[in-house]
């Protein structure tokens, strides 16, 4: 902030109280990071965009200084904004803006429109009339623009001045004189302080007449000022000019100039000045009117000046300067680069016309600054992009800114930055082997992005240039020499050859760039399908059944292994034998020759069936050979009687060579062979070729594989020397095995340790767990299970059923909420007379404090369907938290809801579950199975899917009823209530003695308890064990109850117990 009256060099302030200098700070990162603190100057140059005239920076130091370099008036601009840009000649800075506000200095003195005024009045003026009114302008601010008004001489007592409006009126008490004259000094000063203070004075000369009726109308004031606003609306009522006239004659009034162009309107009648026309501030921004007003009367015309000042409203967008070229240039791969300049203005006043630049379209390219400057931001690339229509942005600093664009044409110049590219950088091509030299096999193409570029093509791989040649302008590879398949395979260089290729800017200066070339030497198939015979000979029986193996034929290719040339394949030639060809055929891929209907033949003839082997080259080569196939003889071929055998079963458990039986055929005078020809692929069996007696090859198992089907074949001795099998209905049998299945495999657990739960109020015999499976069959499958308790622990806690495995309960587990019970199942197979096998087993005794109920939108027979797998769901979700946990169902229903639960809703269903910790045997706290659950209901929600059906899902998660009334009855329960509770508890222990009197009485005359229950169809006498227990399993924990207090006989029996019942929540 510097003052008005600051002289030239002075150092701009940053308060009003002058004290600190505005210094400016440029940091530049290059030099922190070497210096880390600010102990050097930074060299950098800082411009300013505006004022460049009246402002000036200190060119050098770690802190610069904005110094005047010519007087600055506020009075003609109080404000000054600019800003600053620090380059260091690479980079430069963001703008900052700077705002300069000008303080007032007392150089202005007020001053009164006229040098002296001449006033008439009458002698009928009243005391207190206004004579006059002075107005004095001072254009300082504050206290020195204040201005007070006195009359410093001439009154003589008759008149008084406001100090502060400057009106003059008659004094009170005071009569006027006809005749008499006043000069009045009037003083006009500003409030500055002491010897700041400025002043000016003006004379009054006032003449007193006689009362007439020629007095003039008198405005109130000789002078009004006025700020309109240029967007005021037409009609608008500006300012009342209303004169008063003594004799109240009516007054006229009129605009005698300023007004050219009838901007305004001036009521004839009334004196109300009225807007004619719209403001325009851009084009006229102040008017001086003068105003008559006139009652006629010859004299009786007076006047009054209006300044009116036109204020601005944002009704101009910035328009930019078409002068300035729009087709720019800017050379690519360089940032920070000028490319051209744009100017725009705004003829709308103060911030209003303050213009900014911004870049519209591709601000991540271009940068603009605050003169309008635009640079490259990135280096650019040509080749991407060869030309921008940039679209520049001007706006004005309104709050609710007008904006302009202008479209710019940025044409991107080229440099050789580009290496030529082919159009692959993989060719794959084929050539035959053969191939005349000079064969053009390929056309390489590559292209240089770059304007101007002249691309040759060669060869880089110096052994390629042995078989290949490539022309420089054309790109055409062609052949150097014959290719011969076999040759190069021969010479290790494989049916492939690859090498790379490049593509050169000629005058350039980038690199080459490069390809890789793979020919392939493609076989031509030199060579034909050779039948390893000219002739084949085969039998076959008179018949035959459809799919008899006659015998085989066999060719092979001289062409490389792997090629198509190569690989071989049968048909049978129709043409030459259109009648064998119908009767026979011959496996694709095998050549095995083989019948193709059902024979009933003549014996001894002979058919000829021509087969033809053919490869896959190119082209095509194929040969054939004769199969001559013979009709047997009935005689030559054994008969089985009978043709099925059905041998006793063979035990599983059979040591290898076991004979399983005996298969026989007869012939005529011939020795007969045996074989297996099918059913016998795992190698279990083998048979005698001279017996025919068959016997275990491998250890059978039943679990495996409960029988077999093997087809055994008799031939000829002969035959069979001769290689002319001849398979026939006759000479084939099949042999049914059946294993015999042995107890050799104990039972199997699906696990070892089975977790189970069990409810305090659950009914006695009520199901809890199921049991195992085993790996045998039939009896040796059937179990007989029976429990093991260790000696310390409740013998009769629970039973199993002996043939199905289901665990029931035994007792009555009241009070015993987190007691678990340990024990064995023994698992015995055969109906108990076999393998025996055992697991652990763990119950924990719960209560509905330990469960949570999931209420689902699906019916109860929904949720029972798919138990099973819904718990196995939730059951994952809880183990992710405490792993092997089991979660448990113990109930599924409908939807209880209401107050108190009464109410029931089929639609939907209630799943109570809970869940055990297999480490400590006890039930997870119901608050942890509602976070383990409640916290994933989402993911839940999408596996329930699956099995709820679309749109099925858990509605929420809740505590079960009991728990949920509770709290319900506990929170209702009053003093009326409590006292009533109280009351009650006292009467029962009033009771107690009396109570414990008579079971003592009781006790003596019963020396024993009997208590008799049945329990694996047997009597158990005496008291029940758990009567007897000291409570040592049970624990403290939340919702625990504890017995109190216990009455016991001479001989440790207990005959009574009291119990007091806590829920805790």
């Amino acid at each position: 902030m510097p003052f008005e009256s600051a002289s030239v060099g002075t150092t701009i302030s940053v308060s009003a109280n002058l004290t600190s200098p505005l210094g400016i700070i440029v940091l530049d990162n290059d030099i922190e990071e070497v210096e880390r603190v600010i102990t050097k100057d930074p060299m950098v140059e800082i411009t300013l965009d505006d004022y460049t005239t009246i402002f000036s920076l200190t060119p050098t130091g770690i802190i610069r200084y904005l110094r005047l370099l010519k007087p600055v008036d506020r009075e003609k601009q109080m404000t000054y904004t600019f800003t600053m840009i620090a380059s260091d000649g690479v980079q430069q800075s963001e703008p900052v803006t700077v705002n300069i506000l000008v303080i007032d200095a007392n150089d202005n003195t007020p001053t009164f429109p006229e040098v002296s005024y001449s006033v008439e009045v009458f002698t009928d003026m009243q005391p207190g009339e206004t004579v006059l009114q002075l107005t004095a302008t001072d254009a300082d601010e504050g206290l020195n623009g204040l201005v007070t008004y006195e009359i410093v001489t001439g009154a003589q007592g008759d008149f008084i001045i406001s100090s502060h409006t400057g009106r003059i009126t008659v004094a009170p008490g005071v009569i006027l004189t006809v005749g008499q004259s006043y000069a009045l000094t009037v003083k006009a000063s500003d409030s500055a302080p002491g010897i700041q203070q400025r002043s000016s004075i003006t004379t009054v000369y006032i003449e007193v007449l006689p009362p007439n009726n020629q007095s003039p109308p008198r405005f109130p004031l000789f002078t009004y000022n006025l700020e309109v606003s240029e967007a005021m609306r037409i009609g608008a009522i500006l300012l009342n000019l209303q004169a008063t006239d003594r004799e109240n004659d009516p007054i006229t009034y009129h605009i005698v100039s300023g007004d050219s162009e009838q901007i305004f309107n001036l009521t004839e009648t009334i004196g109300l000045l009225l807007l004619s026309k719209s403001l325009d501030r851009e084009t006229t921004d102040q008017y001086r009117l003068i105003v008559t007003a006139s009652d006629g009367h010859p004299g009786g015309t007076s006047t009054t000046t209006v300044n009116i000042v036109v204020t601005d409203v944002n009704d101009n967008d910035p328009l930019f300067d078409l002068t300035l070229p729009t087709n720019l240039t800017v050379q690519e791969e360089e940032a920070n680069v000028f490319v051209g300049q744009v100017r725009a203005t705004d003829p709308d006043a103060g911030a209003n016309g303050q213009v900014r630049y911004r870049i519209v379209n591709h601000p991540g390219l271009f940068t603009i600054n605050v003169n309008g400057s635009i640079f490259t931001a990135v280096p650019l690339d040509r080749e991407r992009k060869n030309q921008y229509n940039l679209i520049v942005e001007a706006s004005d600093g309104a709050v609710d800114p007008r904006r302009t664009t202008l479209t710019l044409l940025v044409e991107v110049t080229d440099i050789d930055d580009n290496s030529p590219v082919f159009s692959q950088q993989t060719y794959v091509v084929n050539v035959p082997e053969n191939t005349p030299v000079g064969t053009v096999v390929l056309v390489l193409t590559a292209v240089d992005a770059d304007l101007f570029s002249n691309v040759t093509y060669r060869i880089k791989t110096e052994s390629a240039r042995q078989l290949f040649s490539l022309n420089p302008v054309t790109g055409e590879l062609a052949v150097l020499q014959t290719l011969d398949f076999e040759d190069l395979a021969a010479m290790g260089m494989g049916a492939s050859y690859t090498f790379q290729v490049e593509a050169v800017d000629q005058g350039g200066v980038t690199p080459p760039g490069l390809a890789t070339v793979t020919v392939r030497i493609t076989d031509m198939n030199d060579f034909s399908p050779v039948f390893s015979q000219a002739l084949y000979i085969g039998m076959v029986a008179p018949d035959a059944e459809k799919g008899t193996f006659i015998t085989t034929v066999f060719a092979e290719d001289q062409d490389p292994p792997g090629t198509p040339a190569a690989f071989v394949r049968y048909r049978v030639d129709m043409e030459r034998s259109p009648y064998s060809g119908s009767i026979f055929d011959v496996e694709a891929e095998t050549g095995r020759i083989i019948t193709r209907v059902n024979l009933n033949e003549e014996p001894s003839v002979t058919f000829q069936l021509f087969v033809i082997a053919y490869d896959d080259g190119e082209p095509v080569k194929f040969n054939s050979t004769l199969v001559e196939i013979t009709v047997a003889q009935p005689s030559l071929i054994p008969v089985f009687k009978p043709d099925e055998y059905m041998f006793p079963p063979v035990s599983e458990q059979a040591p290898v060579g076991t004979s399983v039986g005996r298969v026989s055929a007869y012939a005529n005078s011939q020795t007969i062979v045996y074989s297996i020809m099918a059913g016998n692929e795992l190698g279990h069996f083998k048979i005698n070729d001279k017996t025919g007696e068959i016997f275990t090859d491998h250890l059978l198992d039943y679990e495996n594989l409960t029988s077999y089907i093997l087809k055994v074949r008799a031939d000829s001795l002969d035959m069979v020397q001769a290689n002319k099998n001849v398979t026939s209905r006759s000479n084939t049998a099949k042999v049914f095995i059946e294993v015999q299945d042995e107890n050799d495999h104990p039972p199997v657990f699906t696990r070892q340790l089975y977790i189970g739960g069990v409810a305090e109020d659950t009914k006695s015999f009520s199901s809890v767990l199921k049991i195992a499976t085993d790996k045998d069959t039939g009896n040796y499958s059937a179990m007989a299970y029976r429990l093991i308790f260790p000696p310390t622990s409740e013998q009769d806690s629970f039973v199993i059923e002996t043939y199905t495995g289901i665990i029931k309960t035994a007792i009555m587990y009241r009070n015993m909420r987190r007691v678990h019970f340990k024990f064995k199942v023994i698992a015995t197979d055969d109906y108990g007379k076999g393998l025996s096998s055992s697991a652990n087993v763990v119950v924990s005794v719960v209560n509905a404090l330990d469960m949570q109920v999931i209420v689902s939108n699906v019916p109860p027979t929904v949720v029972e369907e798919n138990k099973e797998q819904l718990v196995s769901i939730l059951e994952r979700y809880v183990q992710d938290q405490i792993p092997g946990a089991k979660v448990i169902v113990e109930s599924i229903g409908p939807r209880r809801h209401g107050d108190g639960y009464e109410l029931e809703d089929y639609s939907k269903s209630d799943l109570m579950v809970y869940a055990i910790d297999p480490v400590t045997n006890r039930s997870i706290s119901r608050q942890e199975l509602f976070k383990f659950l409640d916290g994933k209901v989402l993911d839940i929600n999408k596996e329930f899917q699956t099995h709820l059906g679309q749109g099925g899902r858990i509605l929420e998660i809740r505590s079960p009823d009991i728990v949920a009334s509770v709290k319900k009855a506990a929170q209702a329960v009053g003093y009326t209530e409590g006292a009533l509770l109280a009351l009650a508890i006292i009467i029962i222990l009033c009771c107690i003695p009396a109570i414990l009197i008579v079971m003592v009485t009781y006790k003596q005359s019963h020396k024993r308890c009997v208590w008799t229950m049945f329990i694996h169809s047997r009597w158990v006498s005496g008291c029940p064990p758990h009567m007897h227990r000291q409570n040592t399993q049970q624990k403290a924990g939340n919702g625990d109850i504890r017995p109190k207090a216990q009455t016991v006989a001479p001989d440790g029996t207990v005959l009574s117990t009291l119990f007091f019942f806590f829920f805790f929540e």
